[in-house]
């Protein structure tokens, strides 16, 4: 890349350590070209989809290209697939790499690159993608869980600029004892709690553990390794979500179904404001399954199927 517009802001994602690493990487970069601190916003998909884009330029790094940021000045490194083709913003895309990895390359390029960052940025590819076949699956997946359990603005505020200090941080040992404590016990109660929406779809009730490990263990289970997985949680005090895995590259497709989106195997979508539990919401993406729905939904929207629950 030749050329980078100065940032007002750099825009990432909230939810996770893919998020976290990569946010802090672009600033560190225009920390470097441009000899100015720019701030750095993380949001939550829900408040991102709702974000009025108001900056002249702007970086964004794992949240989806869409119209919204198409815009001259802006670049985006993203790895999620995306049905919008740029025609103004510098894009970084790739799906076989994390936003995280992108964003490292840029560095690199600009003799930013340094071992602590790499190793890093290598726990983060892992966990991201989820790699299994990574001998440092499960220690990659404990970061991840940092962010899950710390969230992004007090660990932001932890490493105060100096992303390097996360690699091997002590914090890492508590995210072990809880991964070989609570999984176990979170695994079995999943399996007790299983139950099929729609052939080939079920949903999983967790209780605690780290759920996208979870999930992915029950998809190993012979009777479920063709099935998506769909588990729904409140993410806001009026908001309910689905996250959605698999193993056969249709969670994105069902994700579709729900108006949401991701990655072939590891998706996710926001409920409508009129689900106002988790059984409200297990009951909308029942009905909204059903082939009959699907029909509807594709042709009028969801609107009037989200109406229909309000009284559930």
């Amino acid at each position: 890349m030749d050329r980078f517009s100065k940032p007002d802001v750099i825009l990432t994602h909230e939810s996770d350590l893919d998020g976290l690493v990569a946010g802090c990487l672009l600033k560190r970069l225009a920390q470097h070209l441009f000899e100015i601190e720019i701030p750095l916003a993380a949001y939550h998909l829900p408040q991102w989809q709702n974000r009025q884009m108001t900056e002249r330029a702007a970086w964004v790094c794992d949240l989806s290209m869409d119209a919204r940021v198409d815009r001259d000045d802006w670049m985006i490194v993203d790895h999620h697939p995306s049905e919008h083709s740029p025609k103004r913003a510098q894009y970084v895309f790739s799906t076989e790499k994390s936003a995280a990895l992108l964003c490292y390359e840029l560095l690199v390029a600009n003799g930013l690159g340094n071992p602590e960052l790499e190793r890093l940025v290598h726990m983060t590819n892992v966990a991201d993608l989820f790699l299994e076949s990574d001998p440092e699956f499960q220690l990659a997946c404990d970061y991840a869980e940092l962010v899950k359990s710390y969230h992004f603005h007090p660990l932001v505020k932890l490493l105060e600029g100096k992303l390097e200090t996360l690699l091997d941080h002590p914090l890492l040992t508590v995210m072990k004892s809880k991964r070989d404590i609570e999984d176990p016990i979170g695994l079995d109660w999943a399996k007790r709690h299983l139950e099929e929406l729609a052939p080939g779809i079920s949903v999983v009730d967790l209780s605690i553990g780290n759920n996208n490990v979870i999930m992915n263990q029950l998809l190993k289970e012979p009777e479920l390794s063709d099935h998506v997985l769909i588990s729904v949680s409140r993410r806001a005090p009026y908001q309910f979500g689905v996250s959605l895995r698999s193993r056969n590259g249709k969670a994105r497709e069902v994700a579709s179904k729900l108006q949401g989106g991701g990655h072939a195997n590891a998706a996710g979508a926001t409920l409508p404001k009129s689900v106002k539990s988790v059984t409200t919401g297990v009951e909308y993406i029942r009905q909204l399954l059903a082939p009959q729905n699907i029909a509807d939904s594709e042709e009028n929207g969801l609107s009037g199927l989200a109406s229909a629950l309000d009284n559930l």
